[in-house]
């Protein structure tokens, strides 16, 4: 009888702790862990350093500018909620065309005044911040850089590392994160992390997080010059919206969410008035490292190049070396050195050994042959599935050797972007665009625009 009074009244204590439990806080998504050589005193060193990288490279608006002030007020709205570790959150506003958004390690934020020209209310430039929020929350960029360094130096070498310091620790690896730096091209598995993490502070925030779902859902069917970039840093892990409405479920209901606000109409009438730069005009103007990429300033202005396979279009103050029926390189003037690609792309085929292999299948044929041309070359990350003009295709980060040398001698990293899609009779074409590591972020809009123009025969 005593026990099982004892019995109800330890049933009714649990009941009342559920109870008084914040509502929405018993099934969120938690945040996931994994290793990370670097601290996190490391991380926000790291972030200290990129952003001066960044603030060289690209046009950011002042401190002092309105539409940097407003986003830096939202930006701490949303800050507040993030779950983890107090990272200190920045908020920056890049003048760029190209709707996009990044997160440098350790809590600094930039956003592409495109994004706030694009955003239809408040709620969706707040979902794109607490998505990128949720990447510095996740610590994705520092973990992918700690599995590079692992697959990439061996245990003794890594050991002795540890400790040192974020900046040693780079330097030893040949790795930044700086602008168009691997590290901050996310997988699909870190997006969907974002994603679900985001619901939870736009939730949190008062935020309609299906706002957050919608944006992205709108840029994918618009395509064209405006989802391009933005899905080359985050790629769509497929079912957004289910898996915001799956996330959303497990949350309390509400009955109302923040409304559009009059400052946001007021900064997007200040945006929209403005004329940011693009990409490209960036990339000719800007950035770069000492040994500044070949090219750069070219007019825009592009040619196509008619191969009996494909046709592609590309820099005008580009040369093409090789003809019609080979392979082909295209690159600037003083792009190619000893033999050796320097910048540019090396268009190619590629014939499986089976036929019938499947295009993932021929894709690691290639890779594999490719490391085995040259020992030096490493893949980074897995490989994506994307669309090349209708055509499947698969995307496969390398790192390898570049012939570039520093004023010491020293080899730089090269940035390698393996593209490869089935060609009608079974065999792959592929292209592999090239550059020194800290200059590969200022040529891939070029990059990414000569992809874009690609048209199989």
């Amino acid at each position: 009888m005593n026990t099982h009074g004892r019995g109800l009244r330890f049933g009714a204590t649990l009941l009342a702790l559920v109870l008084a439990m914040p509502q929405g806080l018993q099934a969120r998504y938690q945040p996931s862990h994994g290793w990370d050589a670097f601290s996190e005193q490391d991380e926000v060193q790291l972030g200290v350093q990129s952003v001066a990288d960044v603030n060289k490279k690209l046009p950011v608006l002042p401190n002092s500018d309105p539409i940097t002030i407003y986003v830096q007020h939202l930006g701490a709205q949303l800050a507040e909620h993030a779950p983890g570790a107090k990272w200190p959150y920045n908020f920056h506003v890049v003048n760029q065309k190209e709707i996009n958004a990044f997160a440098l390690p350790g809590g600094p934020i930039y956003v592409n005044l495109g994004t706030i020209q694009a955003a239809d209310n408040e709620a969706e430039l707040a979902g794109v911040m607490a998505h990128e929020i949720s990447h510095v929350v996740q610590r994705h960029a520092t973990r992918a850089a700690s599995k590079q360094m692992a697959a990439q130096l061996p245990l003794s070498i890594l050991g002795g590392l540890l400790g040192r310091g974020a900046g040693a620790q780079l330097a030893a690896a040949g790795l930044q994160f700086g602008v168009g730096s691997y590290f901050l091209h996310n997988s699909r598995q870190a997006e969907s992390e974002a994603d679900l993490i985001g619901t939870d502070i736009m939730y949190d925030s008062g935020f309609n997080p299906h706002a957050m779902a919608d944006f992205f859902e709108k840029l994918n069917k618009e395509g064209g010059s405006r989802g391009p970039q933005f899905f080359s840093d985050h790629p769509d892990p497929g079912n957004r919206a289910e898996a915001v409405s799956r996330e959303v479920a497990t949350l309390s209901s509400r009955n109302s969410y923040r409304a559009d606000s009059d400052e946001f109409r007021r900064i997007k009438q200040l945006a929209v008035n403005m004329k940011p730069l693009t990409a490209q005009q960036i990339a000719a103007g800007r950035g770069g490292s000492s040994q500044s990429a070949p090219g750069k300033g070219s007019s825009g202005q592009m040619r196509v190049f008619e191969h009996s396979a494909y046709q592609i279009s590309y820099p005008a103050a580009w040369q093409v070396y090789g003809d019609a029926n080979s392979s082909v390189t295209i690159a600037p003037q003083n792009g190619v050195s000893k033999n050796a690609i320097a910048y540019g792309v090396l268009i190619s085929e590629y014939q499986p050994e089976d036929q019938n292999a499947s295009l993932d299948q021929a894709t690691h044929e290639l890779v594999t042959s490719l490391r085995q041309s040259n020992a030096d070359m490493k893949q980074i990350g897995h490989d994506e599935d994307i669309r090349i003009n209708g055509n499947d295709g698969k995307s496969v980060e390398l790192i390898a050797t570049s012939p570039i040398r520093t004023s010491t001698g020293k080899a730089l990293r090269e940035r390698d972007w393996l593209v490869a899609v089935r060609e009608p009779d079974g065999s792959l074409l592929y292209m592999v665009f090239i550059a020194p590591d800290p200059d590969f972020g200022s040529l891939r809009p070029t990059y990414d625009q000569m992809l874009r123009t690609l048209r199989l025969k």
